[in-house]
């Protein structure tokens, strides 16, 4: 197998990853947000949010697979840039939305009528994205490629916002006390502060790796 063809199947599976990624987030985000408002639990309605958002930036590192398989460098383009400042922008109205509902919701002493699809939706979550990561670092390191790389590591933000709504959904499902519902939510709302502060960095050109450490 020469080395040309053996990275067109190398690119072909990082752009299977991105597309399954998408669709991942897109049907978690849907069933996420229908479940969260049926049973009245904030933090999963926030983490379907954010699992929405995501479709946005797995759309632009899609792209950006494509473009850099037609060997067009790993600089992002005004596509690119655009999606991100979308993703950017989105991630500061739900982390607004999420504290101002949160803090609402502790002063009314709101309960969630169950949490059980929480640890359902965020053991899966941990479980996939975990394989996900695994993946994406194999193809991205095979490659050398930075940018496949860093997604990978972006997608570790996913696992700590899947382990933020597991433990809160435990806890209430544990103890009854409703305000860990809305602790979770804001716990998220931080963690999609510094999503949208990195997707706003990445867009002015900063190499990140979602640990906010940016540099030029």
């Amino acid at each position: 197998m020469t080395q040309q063809t053996t990275r067109e199947k190398l690119y072909s599976t990082a752009n299977l990853l991105a597309v399954v990624t998408i669709f991942y987030n897109l049907v978690e985000g849907i069933v996420s947000i229908w479940m969260g408002a049926a049973d009245e639990t904030l933090a999963l309605f926030g983490f379907g949010a954010d699992s929405f958002i995501e479709v946005f930036s797995a759309i632009g590192v899609w792209h950006m697979i494509s473009r850099v398989r037609a060997n067009q460098g790993e600089m992002r383009d005004e596509f690119e840039q655009r999606a991100l400042t979308i993703t950017g922008a989105s991630f500061y109205l739900l982390t607004a939305g999420l504290v101002l509902t949160s803090i609402i919701n502790i002063f009314r002493q709101h309960r969630p009528e169950t949490t059980l699809w929480g640890i359902v939706i965020s053991s899966i979550s941990i479980s996939f994205m975990w394989l996900l990561i695994h993946y994406k670092t194999k193809v991205g390191k095979a490659l050398n490629s930075p940018a496949i790389l860093a997604d990978a590591n972006c997608s570790r933000a996913c696992v700590y916002l899947s382990v933020v709504l597991f433990a809160a959904s435990v806890g209430y499902e544990i103890t009854g006390i409703g305000s860990l519902d809305s602790v979770g939510a804001l716990l998220i709302a931080w963690l999609s502060w510094k999503e949208g502060r990195e997707a706003f960095g990445k867009a002015k050109g900063l190499n990140c790796s979602c640990s906010c450490n940016c540099r030029q």
